[in-house]
């Protein structure tokens, strides 16, 4: 993985020293070498960082198809690179160096835009077309990898992180908008900062003169409810196809010039993809594990019992409330939006913990809730809007055994009191409303009462989950899908993108130098899970029912019939915890004063309340005070302007 910056000028070329700025603010993602190019008219630049993971001595980006006159810089891993790079040889393409990255080049030079659709893996690539005076974007099916974009006076600028967007020249303002829609999880392609914007997932961004054209090469498919109920496959069929293309999935993952670990915590999903790894690896592979000293959070005991039956060796990492504390600013810069717990601070001192052992790369499991319905709003959906030959009873019942099994998700994944206003415009327009948008619109009001006048005025004026609505194409990818399904398609769309894949994966990792490498989210895993019926995902209150079948052999038995227990970092436990010190330092500093979306007296009313409640409220609370915590560092981090 490495940093990319880009430029599309209106006349003349970028100051040097801007460009140098840029890519010394994305030295973390690529701290093995840099390079950067200006075209001889100097309206392209192109910038780059490096981690070095493939073709160790030659891969020195940009990248050049002097005979198209083309230029590239990527970000991320290009999976099956070889036996493209070998038919592109048979075509009369010539390779420069030993690296992955190279195909992109060569795949844009024969197949123009449509190279996208051959590319398999994690990436950001930014291509030169300085024949046809345009620049290109492209970001990965899922969007595992980042990529920003601002235009500036006619000028075009795109980076890995929007730290090099300021350094190349944007001003760090706030976005009353895209703030908004990263409390209520709900974000599009709007940041927190002003005029920066992300390009989504499976699109490409065209720029030429001085505009920007998105254009979707892909999207998540799931098939009509009518067609999936018609799918014939046995189980074991089902199981069996799961486990090959997952097994792939993962063995391209281990293709490396470096040595690949993994991160490990007693889940399915990092549990499965480390034994499919180790059965495929030729060492022991390393595997890191958070542990907390709190026993409901410590996931540690699970994860040693499964790196000894999978023959990897477990390299525990404890995270302590004061080291959370302590790198919570700092996770933040790094995150560029708010966090609303320490979970993502504890994957960063994990990244840490790995790079200082001498690891680049990292295979991880995220992404396997999103494919599988793994999460407890999807069994809920499933209860709730999957009637046919259910016993209302049995229902009920097993609605009460979801809630219990989850408290420590209550008021995150679990609802808890009573929803936002607003929130019924997406009943109106699907029919129902998926339940994990149901439990984020009881932490939206929690939350509500926090927010400064102007702020909850805009609530009131700009629906956010109106505007999530108008977004998403909901006539052609949730109309007649399964209500899971239609779940899992908004997730996607507004979470795990913006939220999870940031929080607790790239950003987190890349921190430190890290390539985190994500099985669950290779494409054709991704497109078969989509083509499952609903109850090879869930059965029952047992979720990511193919999986646990399909991986049973490499499972330890607390591990397969666990349920899903979310990653989360301990709540604050007394006003001595160093997680409590540092929200009420925050909280009763000048910063919070000096941030414009939340009401200091609102927040410093609820951070006085905590040590009167019991500890579960105190969990389900800190969420919207992490939040304002969040805001008040960013603007001093970032020196944001309102």
């Amino acid at each position: 993985m490495c940093g990319l910056v880009a430029a599309l000028t209106a006349s003349s070329g970028l100051d040097r020293s801007r460009i140098e700025q840029a890519l010394d603010v994305l030295h973390h993602r690529g701290p093995d070498e840099r390079g950067w190019w200006a075209s001889p008219d100097g309206r392209f630049t192109l910038g780059h960082t490096r981690l070095s993971i493939i073709g160790l001595q030659n891969g020195h980006q940009p990248m050049f198809e002097d005979a198209r006159c083309l230029a590239m810089v990527v970000n991320g891993e290009l999976y099956g690179y070889r036996a493209i790079r070998a038919e592109l040889q048979e075509h009369g393409h010539r390779f420069a160096t030993d690296s992955d990255s190279e195909i992109a080049l060569h795949l844009f030079a024969r197949h123009g835009l449509e190279f996208a659709h051959h590319l398999r893996g994690e990436f950001a690539v930014v291509l030169a077309d300085q024949a046809q005076g345009r620049l290109i974007g492209v970001r990965d099916r899922f969007g595992i990898k980042p990529l920003f974009y601002a235009v500036v006076d006619g000028n075009v600028y795109l980076a890995s992180e929007v730290k090099a967007l300021l350094a190349l020249g944007v001003t760090a303002r706030w976005n009353a908008n895209g703030f908004l829609a990263d409390q209520f999880m709900v974000r599009t392609d709007e940041t927190v900062f002003q005029g920066v914007y992300s390009v989504p997932p499976g699109c490409m961004l065209i720029a030429e003169e001085g505009r920007v054209t998105i254009k979707r090469y892909w999207d998540t498919h799931y098939p009509e409810a009518g067609t999936l109920a018609a799918d014939t496959r046995t189980d074991a069929e089902v199981i069996g196809q799961f486990r090959e293309t997952l097994e792939d999935a993962t063995r391209q993952r281990l293709v490396a010039d470096v040595e690949v670990a993994c991160y490990l915590s007693g889940g399915i999903d990092s549990c499965s993809v480390l034994g499919l790894a180790q059965k495929n690896a030729t060492r022991p592979i390393r595997a890191f594990t958070i542990t907390f000293d709190d026993a409901v959070y410590d996931e540690a005991l699970l994860a040693e019992k499964t790196a000894a039956l999978t023959g990897a060796n477990y390299e525990p990492v404890p995270v302590s409330q004061q080291a959370i504390a302590d790198a919570f600013s700092d996770a933040l810069w790094h995150a560029e939006r708010t966090m609303f717990n320490g979970h993502g601070v504890a994957k960063f001192l994990l990244s840490k913990a790995v790079r200082d052992a001498g690891i680049k790369v990292v295979i991880t499991g995220e992404g396997s809730d999103e494919i599988l319905a793994g999460y407890p709003p999807s069994r809920r959906d499933m209860l709730l809007y999957n009637t046919e030959g259910q016993d209302p009873q049995s229902v009920a019942q097993q609605l009460d055994e979801l809630a219990a099994a989850n408290q420590s998700s209550r008021g995150l994944l679990v609802a808890d009191g009573e929803r936002i206003k607003g929130l019924e415009v997406i009943e109106q327009r699907l029919g129902f409303t998926p339940s994990w948008l149901d439990a984020f619109g009881t932490t939206a009001a929690k939350l509500q009462p926090l927010l400064s006048p102007a702020l909850g005025g805009l609530v009131e004026q700009a629906n956010p989950y109106a505007k999530l609505m108008d977004w998403v194409d909901v006539r052609g990818k949730l109309a007649g899908r399964d209500p899971v399904n239609q779940g899992l398609y908004l997730w996607a769309q507004a979470v795990l993108a913006n939220f999870v894949l940031v929080v607790l994966a790239d950003r987190m990792e890349m921190a430190h130098s890290i390539e985190g490498r994500v099985p669950f989210l290779d494409h054709r895993v991704a497109e078969f899970g989509a083509s499952l019926r609903v109850h090879h995902k869930i059965r029952g209150l047992r979720e990511k029912w193919v999986l646990r079948e399909a991986c049973r052999d490499v499972l330890i038995p607390e591990v397969y019939d666990r349920p899903k227990h979310p990653f989360m970092s301990p709540p604050a436990k007394e006003s001595g915890d160093a997680m409590a010190s540092f929200v009420a330092d925050v909280v009763h500093s000048k910063a919070l004063d000096d941030q414009p979306f939340f009401n200091p007296t609102a927040v410093r009313g609820l951070q006085a309340r905590l040590k009167d409640m019991a500890p579960a409220d105190r969990a389900v609370a800190e969420a919207p005070l992490l939040s304002a915590v969040s805001a008040a560092l960013l603007h001093q981090r970032f020196g944001m302007s309102a």
